[in-house]
């Protein structure tokens, strides 16, 4: 019988995860891409020195993530996933979320990578993209009249700064900044934190967007970096103050 080891220490992990790993280590130095079939249970057990049921749950490990796709029937096996974005935000979200992140933390952030962001995409956005994020800065063109349209308004300038991520020529930038979007939208959903209504927070964040457009479409790198340091900056000032009154009226009722 194969022994359950696998030549480097633990250091707490169990062995189906560092075997998963192990995988995963294997698929990236043969460049193996989205589709590539996998080798056998039995290969598995044979290469890595492991038990069947080690590697059996170091594959539902992998396909647990999306790197793994296990088909059945004729032509079937396990062959390498493709990870989407919204597959890994997912993750991260799940990890962030025991980590009791603040407003703070998000924007520190927020205001170093999305300037950079915006000023990358000065002059590089087509009519199509730039109309797409008029829409967006357009969808709400008045202050909240109750308190789930306010909760709509923050999640909908939010979705603002996701279609810049998508924009963004480099993924990993894009994808930072997408994800701090999620988070800020599921914080401000469950800690409540569009009541009490703010006009403030809507006027400035809809005006740094319709600027933000202006800029991205003159082509000005400098302006559009300069706007959305201003946005981020407004916004963490009104958002701290927010999740202050948020924690006021919970410790009133307490």
């Amino acid at each position: 019988m194969p022994d359950d080891t696998i030549g480097r220490p633990s250091q707490r992990r169990s062995r189906p995860v560092q075997v998963a790993d192990r995988i995963k280590e294997w698929v990236v130095e043969r460049d193996l891409q989205t589709g590539a079939r996998l080798p056998n249970e039995a290969a598995m057990i044979e290469q890595f020195g492991v038990s069947k049921g080690t590697v059996r749950e170091a594959m539902r490990i992998l396909e647990a993530q999306g790197l793994v796709v296990t088909r059945t029937g004729p032509g079937g096996g396990s062959f390498v996933g493709e990870v989407t974005a919204e597959r890994a935000k997912s993750l991260l979200a799940n990890y962030f979320y025991f980590q009791e992140l603040s407003i703070a933390d998000i924007y520190q952030m927020r205001k170093v990578l999305e300037p950079e962001l915006a000023s990358s995409l000065a002059g590089r956005l087509d009519a199509g993209k730039l109309a797409a994020l008029r829409d967006i800065a357009a969808r709400y063109d008045h202050p909240a009249r109750s308190p789930e349209e306010e909760r709509d308004q923050h999640v909908m300038s939010l979705r603002f700064h996701e279609r810049l991520a998508e924009y963004a020529g480099n993924p990993l930038l894009g994808f930072c900044v997408s994800f701090m979007a999620r988070i800020l939208a599921d914080l401000t959903v469950y800690r409540r934190l569009y009541e009490p209504h703010n006009e403030e927070l809507w006027a400035r964040g809809r005006q740094h967007q319709i600027d933000l457009v202006a800029a991205l479409e003159a082509g000005d790198a400098e302006k559009a970096r300069a706007v959305m340091r201003s946005h981020m900056e407004s916004a963490e000032r009104m958002m701290q103050r927010q999740e202050a009154r948020v924690m006021r009226r919970f410790m009133s009722a307490h």
